[in-house]
């Protein structure tokens, strides 16, 4: 039964239990509620990198920090499609554009953005975009181009958040996610662990997600990246312990949701990466960057999924058969 009214102390139960026993009870959700080995392949983009006015202390694209990321403008639109349609071709059915905005605007570089949500969803994948907060009117303009996803992390709980954010809030984050859900685009919001919160931060956060209104169609857990010139550059590596423990957590609340292994996959040898998929996980990040930071390639894992015998996840899977995608596309769905 899905819920969303999940207590707080029912979900510290949940994520303090022994690691073994919690991945054993999500793995045996995750067979009840998810296609066994079928693992969502995604493709992240940064169409427009740096100069972001934030201070996210995780983040190399902020401008207050030296961190060595050249801000570049908007790419040009055939350079995006080439690279979605590359995507495509090696297997992804997700295709996800970043730009490092603190919002969206609405001027000649947003309406560029809304082709580039069409032309995408025009060859066959699912469109998710992360440009910042968002108003209505602009998430509804989204949807109209044919957008299948937005994502917009909580990153940490509400109590750490002002250790790591200061520039926006919390309650932003939380409006920009009614914004998009009310559009009828599907909700991506996850978080980062590593930022130096507590245990207590990390069940926080995962109860507000699952007690949104609805459940994030998917849920990134994502271990910070260390970047040299953030604030957080000298944070430890974050453990495979830890990150199983959000994983099996999330996917025993949110039994339907898309689970995504994401930032600091790079350091996750295969051995780590299969407990996670055991643990709940069924999605990730393909390619070799992660809008900057570095993040396993294309071959690297169809090895792995060879390995262990997963697939990837087919686009659009979600959508009844024969519906119309979003946008000027129509795609039967298998």
């Amino acid at each position: 039964m899905l819920r969303t009214d999940w207590t707080l102390d029912e979900v510290n139960a949940i994520y303090h239990q022994p690691v073994l026993e919690l991945v054993a009870q999500a793995a045996a959700v995750h067979r009840e509620f998810q296609a066994t080995g079928e693992v969502q392949v995604c493709t992240l983009l940064s169409v427009k990198t740096g100069g972001c006015p934030e201070d996210c202390a995780y983040c190399p694209q902020a401008a207050r920090y030296h961190t060595g990321v050249q801000a570049h403008k908007l790419l040009p639109d055939a350079e995006v499609l080439s690279a979605a349609q590359r995507a495509k071709d090696s297997g992804s059915t997700r295709f996800c554009m970043g730009a490092a905005w603190r919002e969206v605007r609405d001027n000649r570089d947003f309406d560029r953005v809304l082709n580039m949500v069409t032309e995408v969803n025009n060859i066959g994948l699912e469109v998710c975009c992360t440009l910042g907060m968002l108003n209505e009117y602009q998430a509804e303009r989204l949807k109209e181009a044919g957008l299948y996803a937005y994502n917009h992390n909580l990153d940490t709980s509400r109590e750490h958040y002002n250790d790591i954010i200061t520039t926006r809030t919390y309650d932003d984050r939380l409006d920009t996610l009614e914004h998009v859900r009310k559009a009828g685009i599907s909700v991506c919001s996850g978080g980062i662990i590593g930022l130096g919160e507590t245990d207590e931060d990390r069940v926080a956060m995962l109860h507000t997600l699952a007690t949104l209104p609805q459940h994030p169609e998917s849920v990134p857990v994502n271990a910070l990246v260390p970047v040299e010139g953030t604030p957080l550059a000298e944070q430890p590596r974050v453990s495979v312990w830890e990150m199983l423990r959000m994983i099996a957590t999330a996917r025993l609340l949110m039994p339907k949701t898309i689970v995504r292994l994401s930032a600091g996959r790079q350091e996750m040898p295969v051995t780590e990466q299969a407990l996670c998929f055991l643990a709940g996980a069924n999605s990730i990040f393909s390619g070799e960057k992660l809008l900057t930071t570095p993040n396993p390639d294309f071959d690297a894992d169809k090895q792995m999924f060879e390995l262990l015998g997963l697939k990837p996840r087919k686009a659009f899977k979600d959508v009844p058969q024969g519906a119309a995608v979003l946008g000027k596309q129509e795609t039967a769905v298998v």
